[in-house]
């Protein structure tokens, strides 16, 4: 039998060919064709959502591929901008797209001297050569300091060294007295430095290094350091970070922006305690198991990170984060996806939702309606590229707000006349996959547009989402917590660690330094955060 051609027919079409057969066709045809038509309907919606489905499995079990426009119309038979031309086009156009090479990635490549703010510097004189002293070369002309020719050296260490200190020990034959030599000075007698539980914290919980396999490789580098160990030191050292992680928490109530999201967690007691209820017949108050991520964006670009582990949603936590805000404040802007359990909450916000789940709602079913969802993604990429050129200007907020009410609320109201007649005109079946990504973005148009209204709203949930991609990585190496302790001891760290990050501080330094100087940080946290801990080192010193 030969393969029959796909037909996209819309409802009103169908209804139109009814409506010609009834006249035509016997009663009993008539039902006949009409249930045949129906069946399609149903089949075609079914394949539309099934293929859907099986697309976002892939993409969970293999990753999903870049969501870029050019990527997206290229895996569906469409050339975007910027592409290069194919042997047909005239030459007129393969010129105008030679003009514009594509630019060099940025980042890829040797780093020079400056990407080592924090490296020893050694001085290396000229021997026997001062300034002022005649040139050896001509003995006629002077020599004068010009600028250094400077080498990068790069030493690899294990995370963790051991170094020995044998104390000399004399004893008296007489009265059987003992003197012990003293250690160097500037040497603790404590086995463990402050400088181990800063590495450790960097390595499990700011790279994903689970305990049991930095045991194995300390073990190979002759320096052994058991998994429960190092559990130990960490959590021995966390009085100093948890007074900083409050005062974060404390600060971060107060910014007029916050980013927040979940994603999903295990904690092992936990998921016994769940266990337990279930078997005696008793329902648990809450199921799900999260991390939620916070993203409070201060004053002067200052970002701090906080991490939340357990039955709570991301709504509930940034409730306890807002109750530490001062109460003359205005509400705080809040960006998230649209879920419900992001905005539960008694404390106000003005609601800003990621425009980059819109998007992706319309990219899932592009493969379907490659025609309808380019227009989409035409509009939106017109209005990326507004917002690209603001933070390529360095605009205010509200000449930012000014620039987009400009140029991209006509392209959005464009598309949200287009959406509305998609339904209106019945061109769009209300339950397909396509009429479902359309009726997302109509729901929640309100608060995906709120950057043509509210200086400083952002586009999309972004800066979120990448914070959340270091705590998939500590799940995908790790899997779980055992207790509660651990996650918050690990929701600590780790906040910390990538609040430094954002900062651009060195969070190795950062660690040890509220180590050291535990007690100040446990009664003035406020002079010990990552932007002013520098100042407070320096008057120690």
């Amino acid at each position: 039998m030969k393969r029959p051609e796909f037909v996209n027919a819309t409802q009103t079409q169908l209804d139109e060919l009814l409506a010609q057969a009834k006249t035509t066709f016997s009663t009993e045809q008539y039902e006949l064709l009409e249930g045949v038509l129906g069946t399609f309907v149903y089949v075609m919606q079914a394949l539309q959502n099934a293929k859907t489905s099986i697309k976002r499995f892939r993409q969970m079990l293999f990753g999903a591929r870049t969501e870029s426009k050019g990527n997206v119309f290229k895996d569906n038979g469409e050339r975007a901008a910027g592409e290069p031309p194919s042997a047909g086009e005239p030459p007129s156009a393969q010129a105008g797209n030679a003009a514009k090479p594509s630019p060099p990635r940025v980042g890829h490549g040797r780093n020079g001297a400056q990407a080592y703010p924090d490296s020893p510097v050694v001085e290396v004189h000229v021997p026997d050569l001062q300034p002022g002293d005649p040139c050896p070369e001509c003995t006629t002309g002077k020599v004068y300091d010009s600028p250094p020719r400077t080498i990068v050296k790069v030493l690899g260490q294990p995370p963790l060294a051991a170094t020995l200190y044998q104390l000399r020990q004399l004893r008296c034959r007489l009265c059987d007295a003992s003197f012990t030599a003293s250690m160097p000075e500037g040497a603790s007698s404590l086995k463990y430095d402050p400088s181990c539980a800063s590495m450790l914290a960097l390595l499990r919980y700011g790279s994903g290094m689970p305990f049991y396999r930095l045991e194995g490789l300390q073990a190979s580098l002759n320096v052994p350091l058991s998994d429960a160990t190092q559990w130990d030191i960490v959590a021995k050292a966390v009085p100093g970070p948890r007074a900083a992680f409050n005062e974060l928490i404390r600060q971060g109530a107060q910014a007029p922006l916050l980013h927040s999201d979940d994603t999903r967690a295990q904690i092992l007691s936990l998921r016994a305690a769940r266990t337990q209820l279930e078997a005696a017949g008793q329902a648990p108050s809450a199921k799900a198991i999260n991390t939620s991520g916070i993203v409070a964006v201060l004053a002067h670009e200052r970002k701090v990170v906080l991490f939340f582990t357990g039955h709570q949603h991301a709504g509930h936590n940034l409730a306890e984060v807002l109750a530490q805000r001062a109460r003359e404040l205005a509400p705080p802007t809040q960006m998230s996806d649209a879920l419900a359990c992001n905005f539960t909450g008694e404390f106000k916000t003005i609601v800003c939702k990621c425009l980059a789940h819109g998007r992706r709602k319309v990219l899932d079913v592009v493969e379907h309606f490659p025609q309808p969802c380019r227009a989409g993604i035409e509009v939106l990429a017109k209005v990326y590229a507004v917002d690209a050129h603001c933070r390529d200007e360095k605009m205010s907020p509200e000449q930012r707000l000014l620039h987009h009410q400009t140029h991209s609320a006509e392209p959005l109201q464009g598309l949200h006349r287009w959406m509305s007649d998609q339904f209106e005109q019945r061109l769009v079946e209300p339950n397909s996959s396509l009429g479902q990504a359309l009726r997302y973005l109509l729901k929640h148009w309100s608060g995906l547009t709120l950057f043509l209204r509210r200086a400083g709203a952002p586009l999309d949930n972004n800066l979120c989402e990448r914070v959340l991609k270091r705590v998939i990585l500590h799940r995908k190496n790790s899997m779980f917590y055992k207790t509660c302790k651990g996650a918050e001891v690990g929701d600590i760290y780790m906040s910390l660690i990538h609040t430094c990050e954002l900062c651009g501080v060195n969070p190795f330094e950062y660690l040890q330094a509220l180590q050291i100087h535990a007690q100040n940080v446990l009664t003035r946290a406020a002079l010990w955060l990552p932007w002013n801990y520098r100042e407070q080192l320096a008057r120690a010193a």
